[in-house]
């Protein structure tokens, strides 16, 4: 089979890694820019591994770039997912991309008849938030008997945390200045509604990660919120950061430093968020061998089993790898992306659009996932108070 990822940043080139370490497939993958793709990626080329220059904007190339392929991956910006996933259905191919956009998730399950017609699956929201942690709330709330309560919480942050922000890029700085801006969904008595970005904040102890913070951003639930209406009361989603980082966003955002409206600067029409991503994008942007990342995460689904009062915990703690020089947020994240699509190439995905939550097998994604040394645990507790 031939597996095309759209993308050669970060999360593109790990999901193709992984499926050139953990399949036969053979993998193209294609960008704008593919003529610096990570060393990890070089021993393959010319072998499984082919090399298209495609411009995400170009319709022609890239429903060209998707002729008889079995299933693409995209891992372009969010705003592309929509016309990606249509292109992929009109030429045959399932498709699964890394999501993070709730409303455009909405519009690609307008998708599923015609997906389902066509005996192909679509899959959005990927990643590791949202992604991962749904599949394993998903499982949880399958695992009780009545859930009350899901939360989430999730982070990639520097090992080795510096001043001012404690911070440093692992995805997309432009990702991370949308997830402080826009609202997020939660279900609050089981109704859902939108609360601020950077609000709520809490305290959360992680073993090998020390004291952090956990507040509100926007993206992690995918559509779990509208799924579980007037069904479970309370459900949300956090991002983990190193304590302080929530205020200090706050202020710069409150000042109108993270605004997308262009104001004029000596005569110059200047949008403040891209000033400040051009002037502190280059601080916050490390070598993972000299400053490796983590990423964090926990899942907890709260209620009752066979009448008892059950908590379910999964925790996960993982770190860059020094060997391949893949950081901790492309192995949770990219390699998330491409067992996902391996398995709805295998054909173990029903036809249609689904949510991850909705579609994947958990037992059979966390053991993939453990065979790449993710390694998720799972706790059964007493729920306090």
């Amino acid at each position: 089979m031939r597996m095309l990822v759209l993308g050669a940043g970060l999360q593109g080139s790990a999901c193709a890694y992984d499926l050139l370490a953990n399949t036969d497939h053979e993998v193209v993958i294609a960008d704008l820019a593919v003529d610096s793709l990570p060393a990890f990626l070089h021993p393959y080329i010319g072998g499984r591994l082919s090399v298209q220059r495609v411009d995400a904007n170009d319709r022609t190339g890239i429903r060209d770039a998707m002729e008889g392929v079995s299933a693409v991956m995209s891992a372009f910006p969010y705003y592309f997912n929509l016309g990606m996933a249509v292109a992929a259905v009109d030429s045959g191919a399932h498709f699964c991309d890394l999501g993070g956009n709730t409303e455009i998730v909405l519009q690609q399950k307008g998708l599923h008849e015609r997906a389902r017609e066509k005996g192909l699956s679509v899959i959005p929201d990927c990643g590791l938030a949202p992604g991962m942690v749904n599949i394993l709330a998903e499982h949880g709330i399958r695992s009780l008997d009545t859930t009350r309560a899901v939360r989430i919480y999730v982070g990639g942050l520097p090992q080795n945390p510096q001043p001012p922000l404690n911070y440093q890029i692992v995805y997309s700085l432009e990702g991370v200045l949308d997830y402080y801006t826009t609202l997020s969904w939660v279900l609050r008595d089981g109704r859902p509604l939108q609360v601020a970005a950077l609000s709520e904040i809490e305290e959360l102890s992680f073993a090998g990660a020390g004291t952090l913070e956990a507040f509100h951003t926007a993206g992690g639930l995918s559509a779990m919120a509208q799924r579980y209406e007037g069904q479970i009361p309370s459900m949300e989603y956090k991002t983990l950061r190193y304590p302080g980082h929530a205020r200090a966003m706050e202020t710069i955002r409150d000042l109108g430093l993270l605004g997308l409206e262009p104001v004029e600067v000596k005569g110059q029409k200047v949008a403040p968020r891209d000033l400040f991503i051009s002037v502190v994008g280059p601080k916050l942007r490390k070598d993972y061998r000299e400053s490796p990342d983590l990423v964090a995460l926990r899942v907890e689904a709260e209620g009752d089993k066979d009448g008892v009062p059950t908590l379910l915990r999964w925790d996960l703690l993982d770190r860059f790898d020094p060997q391949t020089g893949i950081t901790a947020m492309m192995r949770t994240t990219g390699f998330s992306l491409a067992i996902t699509a391996a398995l709805q190439a295998a054909g173990d995905i029903e036809p249609g659009v689904w949510t991850p939550d909705e579609c994947m097998p958990a037992a059979a994604y966390i053991d993939a996932l453990a065979q790449r040394n993710v390694v998720i645990h799972e706790h059964r507790l007493s729920p306090v108070g």
